[in-house]
């Protein structure tokens, strides 16, 4: 009596791992556009939630708070200060100091570089001309995807958040 045994042969296996290979081919640029629109986002959304962050921190605290970003050696950093006395600003307890990736191109257009928010959550020093910090992905300017991200705030303490294409 003959038993059959069940299975694959390697010429079928052989076969699902070509077509798994070309189908990878095939969605392998959405992919990378995805995962690019992801860390563009979460760089973007890191700025806003620290800004949002000092905020609340100056009304709780009814201390100023500000981000300070600092550019060195060709990379931004920013954090979160409070003032604890007059002119005398030390890094908030347990934050650390965030770095902008260097895949974007960051351009911080605020009064020296900071935002200041007074016990009351207001920006104590709005500047109409300087009051945004964008992130923008050559990456994904290059596939046409809407690859700037802009964090803009305003005299009240108020903080949007905005998507655009390149033109």
């Amino acid at each position: 009596m003959y038993i059959k045994k069940r299975g694959f042969t390697f010429i079928e296996i052989l076969i699902v791992i070509g077509i798994i290979g070309m189908m990878s081919l095939m969605f392998y640029p959405d992919i990378g556009r995805s995962l690019e629109v992801r860390k563009l986002e979460n760089e973007a959304r890191d700025i806003l939630t620290t800004m949002q962050r000092a905020k609340f921190q100056a009304v709780k605290t009814k201390l100023n708070h500000r981000v300070r970003f600092l550019n060195e050696n060709d990379e931004w950093h920013f954090q979160i200060e409070r003032e604890d006395n007059p002119d005398l600003w030390n890094i908030m307890p347990g934050f650390i100091r965030k770095t902008i990736s260097s895949k974007f191109n960051a351009n911080v257009n605020l009064p020296s570089q900071i935002v200041m928010f007074s016990p009351l959550g207001f920006i104590s020093n709005f500047d109409t001309q300087k009051n945004s910090v964008t992130l923008q992905s050559s990456k994904l300017e290059n596939s046409g995807q809407p690859d700037i991200r802009v964090i803009s705030v305003y005299a009240g303490g108020s903080i949007q958040y905005d998507k655009s294409e390149s033109e």
